[in-house]
């Protein structure tokens, strides 16, 4: 399955099932219990959905850190870590919601 992220502002952003289920996560428009096969993510809660991203990307970017420290302290091979990082993955989504808060005008999914 895809998500695809849409909105009357810019062009679709469209991601994978896991993540896009981990960015919804993230934001708070998904749990195990509830699937967000369809949602919408109105102007007024993007700020609080970029700063819980920003939050999430500080915490996975500290991990790889302390993961590399880690096994330099102990003399091991550097640690196999995603080539493709959190921050990659949610930057289109950030930028679509950025641009969409500026303008007043949700984000839809799965419609």
């Amino acid at each position: 399955m895809l998500y695809k992220f849409k909105s009357k502002v810019t062009g679709d952003v469209i991601m994978l099932q896991p993540n896009g289920e981990r960015l919804l996560e993230i934001i708070g428009k998904r749990n195990a219990s509830e699937p967000a096969a369809k949602g919408i993510l109105l102007p007024g809660q993007m700020a609080q959905a970029l700063a819980a991203i920003d939050d999430a990307l500080a915490q996975e970017e500290a991990q790889r850190r302390e993961a590399v420290t880690q096994a330099q302290k102990e003399n091991l091979p550097p640690p196999r870590l995603e080539a493709v990082t959190l921050r990659q993955r949610a930057l289109p989504l950030m930028d679509m919601m950025r641009q969409c808060e500026a303008v007043d005008e949700p984000i839809v999914w799965g419609v």
